[in-house]
């Protein structure tokens, strides 16, 4: 039974509720989370404003980028102990899971590193005046964080904003959290002081509504979908504050007929099977050239035939899906398909074994889609990959930019002149050009357009997001 973390303590939740952890594997409970309400809320960002008062704030730069870098190597000493939480948490492959925990150490560690780095600057002004910019902490932040990536996420939003020296408020997603509160113990062995980070796990409607309402948060970022992001926007905006939302993506991979096809394939497959599909940058739509359709459709599916959901521990191409709404929501788009009449191109392989129990779908290709269908224009986010054919460039850009979406995308082609042009003509926060990283390293600025969200996380750009900007102006003659 797990508790809150709130002022570097762990504490029972002041209703004394709890929720069942469900296994995605099986359908069943196998442990429980507390259940925080708005008052945990309240006292969490309390904690952190205390922290903002506290030892925390007294904390140089350096310092704060060597407790980042002590939690990036705690992370690494526990990371298989780690990873079987994760693993058993989402039900993702134990490979990928523990792929997962280096990103998350690499993000304490990319942090830890810039923190004494960002700098302000010094402006030309007036004759007898000095002008500068300092960048210092926003204050208290709040981070609503989703299920399907919870060790990267943790690192991802909270890495960045400590570093700049802001009190965090995390609260994570009722469907998987366990690894997060691993990772709150490690942070604190690594000398962070009590109340710069606190965790209140619940129900989204309770304890995130509550922390995204509160009038003692100055920052909120959160990850999910767009009707939550709505939400999150409106209760920020009686404030107000400022916010970073990251709400999804219908991300497109086009195939021009030069495209090195035996190396996309693989790419391709492994966009929209990684996580089972539960990636906001999945690539959930192949764009192929018209003239090229009839020959790699069908080797597309042959990838796809050979494709198997499994358990975590047979390290399959992909898991179950993370819960039983989830699971349903990705059978009701695969029925309307067939319903409808679009071809199933291909289905990947799921055990018998599975198919009673737990979370699990075959991963499905369908194809040709059409335009107007919600299989090419809605984010179903499971193991579903659309294919549609495009006449020329022109069309192919039409075709990507034509969701309410712009998260990623990705670009196979030769022609240099032509990556060019798609890179500025693809209205969306990342372009891979004969590549796809789905969302991109630690390094690389990640966002989105449109429904997909504004704001930017990861790289540099992440700690301009969550600093303030002053302007100090001095008169010297």
């Amino acid at each position: 039974m797990s508790s809150l973390f709130i002022a570097g303590r762990w504490v029972a939740p002041l209703a004394g509720e709890f929720l069942p952890v469900i296994d995605p594997c099986t359908g069943t409970t196998y442990a429980t989370i507390a259940r925080g309400g708005a008052g945990d809320v309240d006292l969490a960002v309390c904690a952190a404003r205390r922290a903002l008062q506290g030892p925390w704030a007294a904390l140089s730069a350096t310092d704060r980028g060597r407790i980042l870098t002590r939690a990036a190597l705690g992370i690494l000493a526990h990371a298989e102990e780690i990873a079987d939480i994760e693993s058993r948490d989402t039900g993702k492959p134990r490979a990928q899971a523990r792929a997962e925990i280096d990103v998350a150490a690499r993000y304490f560690e990319f942090y830890g590193g810039a923190a004494d780095k960002h700098a302000g600057q010094v402006i030309p002004f007036l004759s007898g005046h000095q002008a500068i910019v300092t960048r210092e902490p926003l204050g208290v932040t709040a981070h609503i964080i989703p299920w399907n990536y919870p060790a990267v996420m943790f690192g991802r939003t909270i890495a960045p904003a400590l570093a700049v020296g802001n009190a965090a408020v995390l609260k994570p997603s009722e469907d998987a959290c366990l690894t997060i509160l691993r990772l709150a113990d490690i942070l604190a062995d690594a000398g962070l002081p009590d109340g710069a980070l606190n965790i209140v796990t619940g129900l989204g409607e309770e304890a995130g509504a509550a922390l995204s309402a509160h009038p003692g948060i100055d920052f909120i970022t959160f990850t999910g979908s767009p009707r939550v992001g709505t939400l999150v926007q409106q209760a920020a905006a009686a404030t107000p504050v400022r916010c970073v939302l990251e709400l999804g993506g219908k991300s497109p991979q086009i195939l021009f007929e030069d495209a090195d096809i035996e190396q996309a394939l693989p790419v391709i497959v492994r966009a929209i099977l990684q996580n089972a599909g539960q990636t906001c940058s999945a690539g959930s739509r192949v764009l192929i050239a018209s003239s090229r359709y009839d020959d790699w459709a069908p080797r597309l599916a042959d990838a796809f035939r050979a494709t198997r959901a499994g358990l975590p521990s047979e390290n399959a191409d992909c898991g179950p899906l993370i819960n039983a709404t989830q699971h349903a929501r990705v059978r009701k788009f695969l029925q309307r398909a067939v319903e409808d009449g679009i071809p199933l191109l291909a289905e990947g392989q799921l055990d018998a074994s599975l198919a009673a129990q737990g979370y699990f779908v075959r991963p499905a290709l369908f194809g040709p889609v059409p335009r107007d269908h919600a299989l090419a224009r809605e984010e179903v986010f499971g193991p579903v990959l659309s294919v549609l054919p495009f006449e020329d460039e022109a069309d192919a850009v039409a075709l990507a930019n034509g969701t309410d979406y712009g998260l990623v995308a990705g670009v196979w082609t030769q022609d240099a002149s032509r990556q060019a042009r798609l890179s500025r003509a693809l209205r969306c926060g990342q372009v891979f050009l004969n590549c796809y990283g789905a969302g991109g390293g630690v390094e690389l600025p990640f966002g989105g357009v449109g429904r997909s969200g504004h704001g930017r996380e990861k790289g540099l750009l992440a700690l301009e997001e969550m600093s303030l900007a002053k302007t100090v102006v001095q008169r010297y003659a």
